[in-house]
């Protein structure tokens, strides 16, 4: 395991305390549609952080290419369709680039402000001159609006239960997936971003915002510059 992270629940549990079992349950949301409305059609896709599939599969079936990364072999195993890598974020050096590299699931929050430059930089190597970055962030409550839960339509709730400070600008997140007949836990670091923070560390990874595709701002289409 990570330090700082911690999952549990039945199946096997990735390095990020992230449930395989669990992730092969939750429903795919507006994602794609967010997705396919910022890329050019039919673009190479690198899909960084990609679990079991969730996002790559609509994908794949919106007309997309994809390649999809993911540190954890359990996780890749139920990725059908795309091509495949197992590798840490951080650690990624394809020596290609692609027409759009995406960095889902908070993935940009990283409690230890060297990995989420390490993500960044993997980003902004990876990505064509004339491409694109698409950034998923947290709400801006996501860190001071608990405990809070919703219950999806699908039939769980999932509950963020406490999001603690740890020192030097992190909190320990604490999430909760509840079924009908199994539930699960993650532990995860996660450091909270203002707007202009965010685009600093952009800036330090040589991009920078194009536009927020969402009236939250938790989608972002960044570009090189």
């Amino acid at each position: 395991m990570r330090q700082g992270y911690e999952g549990t629940g039945p199946g096997a549990i990735t390095p990020d305390g992230c449930a395989v079992e669990l992730y092969t349950r939750l429903p795919v949301g507006t994602e794609p549609d967010i997705i396919t409305a910022a890329v050019p059609a039919a673009a190479h896709i690198l899909e960084l952080g990609s679990g079991v599939g969730r996002m790559t599969h609509p994908l794949l079936d919106l007309g997309f290419a994809v390649t999809a990364v993911d540190e954890s072999a359990d996780m890749l195993e139920h990725v059908r369709g795309a091509r495949r890598i197992r590798s840490s974020i951080e650690d990624l050096d394809l020596g290609e680039t692609f027409d759009v590299v995406l960095l889902a699931s908070f993935l940009v929050h990283a409690g230890d402000v060297r990995v989420r430059r390490a993500l960044l930089d993997t980003c902004a190597r990876h990505v064509a001159d004339d491409g694109c970055v698409l950034i998923q962030r947290e709400g801006e409550d996501y860190h001071t609006d608990v405990p809070r839960e919703r219950a999806d339509p699908s039939g769980f709730v999932v509950r963020i239960l406490s999001a603690e400070p740890v020192g030097d600008g992190s909190s320990s997140v604490r999430a909760e997936y509840v079924f009908p007949d199994a539930t699960w836990t993650q532990t995860f670091l996660s450091r909270p971003l203002t707007k202009d923070a965010f685009e600093e560390a952009l800036a330090e990874a040589g991009l920078k915002v194009d536009r927020y595709l969402t009236d939250d701002g938790i989608w972002v289409r960044a570009v090189k510059g």
